[in-house]
């Protein structure tokens, strides 16, 4: 029998799992997912906004991998850091580890006045509103009028769009009470959306920037002097001398040029305005009174390389809520080689390197193999060419001896881990947390009430 531990139970770790037994090369497979928090699913729990229905229903597929016979969720343990298990540790458990931990950093703006009350980062935010166990409880500076967001990615539309949303609109999703509130009693009033490069360069998708124009009681506006600077939007397209457009930057570039030729609007304060904003790279937050007021940009242009320029210009914009959402990075696991450079860990085809060579039964999948890249869907052939490496090495592998039963030693050692049963009874605690409310199934969003639901013992009053 080959033991495997997968660590983390978000889409590249289910997806590893699922190719090792899908395959016939190796008949006998046993699969421990682990993950520190008490619940699977990891990013398409608490990373895929509450209002994407259609993309959070990717956990009805990763939940039928996790009920396979031969894969045991195993969550409610930490890996690395303070107290947690150690690779060493994992080896002399299972005769290999697939480490499938993420790329959990946000990426900082590096300038000054960062750190004032009223910045955050983007997913501080999504975890507040996902109700992750670690997020913060509160101080959101949702009584702000404007709100600045930082990245022109899929990461940032989501956050602009549901600082634009109504709490009516919010509340047949899963969002937790006390954020649930809080959205519904905000402020806020304007949000723009601000890239340091050109709209053809902006990484959202078409469909995710749609639904901004989509939003009831929301007003879009784009700045066509703006779009006129980028080269892809001012030449062309049917001249025979100019490159074709990629599918989804042509797509794009449509969208942006409808809302640019719309007339303006009177101001009106019952809608929500968006503004979308391109050549602006943030150099400094502005403070009054000891708190975000602005943002001090330089204004970039073209370089003719593909990059940006300064030009020397800069333009304030004020906001008391900064939202800064500029890509991930990889964070250290102890134990486990890292290359701070790329936020990754070094491997080939998977295999994990430590001092130059493959080390035998450690492989990594996800964002810690690759980087930040790709969709949901782009962990599928990432996970499967970590299984494959796996596999191709389990003749020696298997001869390697290791636990017999590693969840009995893991409770040996004091660990009480949350199985699939105790999962489930965190589902039921949240149905019933919702129907107390009057809503469907509402998150749980603190440590103690997931423990005690997971332990049949429910949820707190109010899943506040």
């Amino acid at each position: 029998m080959l033991r495997v531990a997968v660590v983390g139970s978000g889409p590249s770790g289910v997806y590893t799992a699922q190719a090792l037994l899908e395959q016939s090369r190796v008949p006998d497979v046993r699969v421990h997912v682990l993950d520190r928090l008490p619940t699977p699913y990891g990013l398409v729990r608490y990373g895929v906004a509450p209002d994407h229905g259609k993309i959070k229903s990717l956990q009805s597929s990763l939940r039928a991998v996790l009920e396979d016979e031969r894969i045991t969720f195993v969550g409610h343990v930490e890996v690395g850091g303070e107290g947690g298990l150690s690779p060493a540790r994992l080896k002399e458990l299972y005769h290999a580890v697939v480490y499938c931990v993420g790329a959990a950093a946000d990426r900082p703006l590096a300038v000054p006045g960062e750190g004032l009350p009223g910045s955050f980062s983007a997913t501080e935010f999504v975890s507040w509103y996902s109700a992750h166990p670690d997020a913060a409880t509160s101080g959101f500076a949702l009584r702000a009028r404007s709100a600045v967001v930082v990245g022109v990615g899929n990461v940032a539309v989501d956050v602009a769009r549901i600082l634009a949303r109504g709490a009516a609109e919010l509340r047949g999703t899963d969002v937790p009470r006390a954020a649930l509130d809080a959205l519904g009693a905000s402020r806020v009033r304007e949000v723009q959306m601000v890239g340091r490069r050109g709209p053809s360069q902006a990484r959202f998708t078409t469909k995710e920037l749609r639904e901004l124009g989509a939003l009831p009681g929301a007003r879009i506006t784009v700045d066509g002097a703006e779009l006129a600077l980028d080269p892809a939007c001012a030449t062309d397209p049917a001249a025979p001398e100019v490159p074709p457009l990629p599918a989804v930057v042509r797509r794009n570039l449509d969208v942006l040029r409808g809302w640019a030729a719309r007339p303006s609007a009177p101001a009106d304060d019952t809608v929500r305005r968006i503004r979308l904003r391109f050549y602006l790279r943030p150099v400094e937050l502005l403070e009054r009174d000891g708190r975000v007021a602005g943002v001090r940009f330089a204004r970039t242009a073209p370089d003719g390389a593909g990059g940006v320029r300064d030009t020397g210009a800069h333009e304030d914009i004020e906001a008391q809520l900064v939202l800064r959402a500029v890509g991930y990075r990889g964070t250290p696991l102890p134990g486990l080689p890292f290359d701070p450079v790329t936020g990754t860990v070094p491997h080939e085809g998977g295999r994990v390197f430590r001092d130059g060579a493959a080390s035998p039964g450690e492989y990594v999948a996800g964002w810690i193999k690759r980087g930040p890249t790709g969709v949901i869907g782009s962990n599928r052939s990432c996970a499967k060419e970590t299984a494959a490496a796996l596999l191709a090495d389990a003749p020696l592998l298997v001869g390697r001896e290791v636990s017999p039963d590693p969840l009995g030693a893991l409770r040996a050692e004091g660990l009480r881990p949350v199985e699939w049963d105790g999962w489930l009874s965190i589902e039921r605690a949240e149905s019933a947390l919702g129907r107390s409310l009057g809503r469907g199934q509402v998150k749980i969003p603190d440590w103690p009430g997931l423990l005690d639901a997971a332990r049949g013992q429910g949820s707190r009053p109010g899943g506040a």
